[in-house]
């Protein structure tokens, strides 16, 4: 589907620009789409690297972090975002990850008792809820230390 030189693919929407052959990808999420926090968007964005089974093995390492933040703060100069820029979004990104986490574990108990959907919203919930336990004192700690002044991370 074409609309006004735009066409969507699945969650996005791929802007092409035949004159300069450059394409441009938007990430959109049209069933909950809504304003939120650039560091909830980010972390929920990588808390979704582990698909359906929740495999958090997935979640992207710091570097990958930095490479996908560097592109997200300066597309056209992604070289040079400054360590200092990197590094708040990198604790900002990672500490909204957890709020991810609490907000689609209780997305999914709601859904366990009110969906008509055959799925398995309790064990979901349960994946979510425990990853968020699993990582809150890290992402806490990182919080607290770069608030703090302490460079820990």
């Amino acid at each position: 589907m074409i609309i006004n030189g735009r066409t969507f693919k699945g969650r996005g929407l791929l802007e092409i620009d035949a004159i300069n052959c450059i394409e441009k990808l938007y990430i959109i999420d049209f069933e909950y789409g809504s304003y939120s926090y650039r560091g909830y968007d980010i972390g929920n964005h990588f808390n979704e690297y582990g698909g359906y089974d929740c495999d958090y093995s997935l979640y992207p390492s710091k570097d990958e972090q930095y490479h996908f933040f560097r592109h997200y703060l300066q597309p056209d100069k992604p070289h040079e975002v400054s360590d200092k820029d990197l590094e708040a979004l990198f604790i900002e990104t990672n500490t909204y990850m957890l709020v991810s986490h609490l907000f689609w574990a209780l997305w999914a108990l709601i859904q366990a008792r009110m969906s008509p959907i055959d799925f398995d919203y309790l064990g979901y919930f349960f994946l979510r809820y425990n990853e968020f336990k699993r990582q809150k004192e890290k992402a806490c700690s990182l919080a607290r230390s770069y608030l703090s002044g302490r460079e820990s991370w």
